[in-house]
């Protein structure tokens, strides 16, 4: 008889290594712990929050609270795998009103870190202290307390170096955690929220009536003036909150923070939604900024679908759709801007329509182009290229290098505009079709890299210093590199704890919308440190100074100036792509136009 093996591969983990799992799976930053704390404080009816880190929480973390508290009992079992008061059967899972319902937030984050809590019941005098150094040999003692609860987390991952080790800078793990307590205090009005890092308080939302007093916090003045109001009730939900207005989009994703049931989440289905109600105002390329509020019956919604609840499903996903795009539809279609506004960074959409008309653009002279003789070609034609040197690289996307074969000069036929977009012109003998923004901004970029390689950018300062607010977390990250900013002909200069004013821009841009300009160098800033190269730092600033300081679509161009525009495109070379990649142009040769039209070139 065969005998049969009594000892298995197959054995169940101890409590401590199945504790540190959990806490991956829910603790994945500094950020993710307040998150989880600061959740816990306000479904315990907090009104005043307090958050206190150092060294971007990988030092401490501190969230204080005046909410109901704990007796020693409840803090005991808290503190223990799959404790909540969320829940009572599951049922309620389908119907959740509170922010934490899992039972896995206290141990496991006292699994990964030096873990201390305090906490006093409303109406009780001596409160509870419970402490444990990655979630074992737990200690309770009496402590005196105000009411409410303080948990204190220090030394975050240091019995999981393997972690540890994966955690950014302590400039990015903060700009985490303020985005984190920027999110709650946008959620909750009318609670009190501070930060304070490194012993400095650097955000304070005090408690306010509405959403729109706590937006007005947390974005300023001039963000919320380039917002659009919504509000719209129907039988599926509620949604309200604000969406940049047309003239305002954005280049990157910077400001997009959608709320279900008051929970930060990601959904592609809302996503999609506002970006297909936005469809027809939206220039290809760009993005909207939104701050939205939906309210929907929890039976609706399933947010047990991610560990840290960042992801949520719907059993209706398509009433949830329809529902958003018809509410975002509608502030959108009643301000409608006239074509001649469409511009998506267009400085002044107040001025009138022969204000626009009459308003030029700037086309500073070129300042570095040599012209060439080509040996290959008889009769002494001549080719255009921009300026060569080891240090004047191609643009950012791959393109070949063209050389276009001109007579003398360049014979430029302006034609005209179409959908206030596309330049049709003639050029020599060819039929020329150009994206004016792309070509623009093409022209703009090489100049500007030719001057910074030259370190010869020339500045221009403003007549009025342009203010521009930021969230905390951005204003460090920008005064971080205001030395750099200068270097490329940017002069900008801090003026109070997060607010910045831009004096001075390069001489060859013209008027544009600045706070965008900052948003976009800000995510170029924001990846800096990843990158060694300082060509590979500059470049993407110098394509994003291009970008909004080019002539956007929906500008209505003169004959003159599309002239101009075609003469300095063709000086740097006709580059077929902008610095981000995107075509400039269609072009027909006479011979093309021919074949084209069934016309024999030899009968002309």
């Amino acid at each position: 008889m065969t005998e049969i093996a009594t000892h298995g591969k197959i054995h169940l983990l101890s409590e401590e290594i199945s504790s540190r799992i959990a806490a991956g799976e829910a603790v994945e930053r500094p950020a993710a712990v307040v998150k989880e704390l600061v959740d816990n404080s306000l479904d315990a009816g907090s009104s005043m929050i307090t958050v206190a880190i150092e060294e971007g929480g990988r030092r401490s973390i501190r969230v204080t609270d005046n909410g109901e508290g704990m007796c020693r009992e409840d803090a005991q079992l808290a503190c223990q795998r799959f404790a909540t008061s969320k829940l009572t059967s599951d049922q309620d899972l389908f119907q959740l009103t509170s922010l934490g319902f899992r039972g896995e937030a206290l141990p496991s984050i006292a699994s990964v870190s030096k873990f201390r809590l305090l906490t006093l019941p409303r109406g009780e005098c001596i409160g509870t202290e419970l402490y444990a150094e990655g979630g074992i040999n737990w200690t309770s003692a009496d402590h005196s307390i105000p009411a409410g609860t303080q948990v204190e987390v220090r030394e975050l991952f240091f019995n999981t170096p393997g972690r540890q080790k994966f955690l950014k800078s302590a400039s990015t793990e903060f700009s985490k955690i303020c985005h984190t307590v920027q999110q709650a205090a946008l959620s909750w009005p009318t609670t009190h929220f501070r930060l304070i890092h490194n012993g400095h308080a650097v955000a304070d939302f005090p408690a306010v009536l509405s959403c729109a007093d706590r937006f007005l916090q947390v974005y300023g003045n001039r963000f919320c003036e380039q917002s659009l109001p919504v509000n719209h009730e129907s039988g599926e939900g509620k949604l309200e909150g604000f969406i940049s207005s047309p003239y305002h989009c954005r280049t990157t994703r910077s400001i997009q923070e959608l709320f279900v049931n008051r929970r930060p989440v990601k959904n592609a289905t809302i996503s999609h939604a506002i970006y297909e109600a936005y469809e027809s105002f939206l220039p290809k390329g760009r993005h909207p900024a939104f701050i939205l509020f939906v309210d929907l019956d929890p039976a609706m919604v399933d947010v047990n679908v991610h560990p840290a609840k960042r992801e949520i499903r719907f059993t209706h996903s398509h009433l949830v759709h329809g529902m958003v795009k018809q509410a975002i539809r509608r502030p959108l279609s009643q301000h409608q801007p006239d074509r001649e506004h469409a511009c998506s960074t267009n400085p002044h959409p107040w001025l009138g329509k022969q204000e626009m008309r009459s308003s030029q653009i700037v086309f500073p002279d070129v300042s570095a182009m040599m012209v060439q003789a080509d040996p290959s070609q008889k009769d002494s034609p001549f080719v255009i290229r921009p300026l060569e040197r080891e240090s004047d690289h191609k643009s950012l996307a791959s393109e070949r290098a063209s050389v276009y074969s001109v007579e003398q000069d360049l014979d430029v036929v302006p034609l005209g505009q179409v959908h206030h977009t596309f330049l049709v012109a003639q050029v020599n003998t060819e039929l020329h079709i150009i994206d004016q923004h792309t070509a623009h901004e093409r022209v703009l970029f090489e100049r500007l890299w030719r001057a910074w390689t030259q370190q010869s950018v020339q500045t221009q300062a403003l007549l009025i210093p342009e203010p521009i607010d930021l969230p905390p977390h951005e204003g460090d990250l920008l005064a971080e590199y205001l030395s750099d900013l200068l270097t490329m002909g940017l002069e900008v200069e801090r003026f109070g704890t997060h607010s910045f004013v831009v004096r001075s821009v390069p001489a060859m841009l013209g008027p544009m919308t600045y706070s965008n300009l900052i948003q976009e160098l800000l995510q170029d800033l924001s990846e800096w440190k990843s990158v060694n190269s300082l060509e590979k730092k500059v470049r993407p600033m110098l394509a994003s100074f291009a970008c909004q300081g080019a002539v956007q679509a929906g500008r209505a161009m003169t004959d003159p100036e599309i002239k101009q525009v075609v003469m300095d495109w063709g000086r740097e070379g006709f580059p077929m792509t902008c610095p981000h990649g995107r075509r400039i142009a269609l072009r027909f040769s006479l011979n093309e136009l021919q074949r084209i039209f069934g016309r024999d070139p030899k009968s002309g």
